[in-house]
């Protein structure tokens, strides 16, 4: 899938200290999730995503989550819950819900994972198995 305009993106990190554009990132594979805070499928799944990121070196595959303020209780409650849980992967803040509809999300957790040029490999929801997400990663990293 080629990304249209409206789905490249310019956004901050949770932390608010810097900002990356999607094409930041054109180069190496990237995993690319939409997440909340209060959701227990976002939960397991950025647990799952941290533990592959510990294991996978950062020039062969990248992680980024886009915490989706918009869908979330307040725009502090994605940076609180990667404190929390110690999450060291970059997470950036939609503005509301811009970028999450711009990419036709409909559920959270929604990842989408790309190629080194940026083309839509794979796209995973809520109910993907482990075993979707593996079979992507390896179509990107192959």
């Amino acid at each position: 899938m080629e990304l249209r305009d409206k789905q490249h993106f310019e956004l901050s990190t949770i932390s608010g200290d810097e900002t990356f554009r999607l094409l930041d990132f054109k180069g190496t594979p990237l995993v690319l999730t939409f997440w909340v805070s209060w959701c227990p499928d976002c939960e397991r799944d950025l647990k799952i995503k941290h533990e592959l990121a510990q294991k996978i070196p950062g020039d062969e595959l990248q992680f980024v989550m886009i915490h989706v303020t918009g869908r979330d209780t307040s725009t502090e409650a994605g940076k609180a819950f990667m404190q929390e849980k110690g999450y060291s992967f970059l997470s950036l803040s939609d503005r509301g819900t811009q970028i999450y509809d711009a990419w036709h999300c409909m559920t959270a957790p929604t990842t989408f994972i790309m190629d080194s040029n940026l083309t839509v490999l794979g796209r995973l929801n809520d109910k993907s198995s482990f075993e979707e997400l593996m079979t992507a990663i390896g179509k990107a990293i192959q």
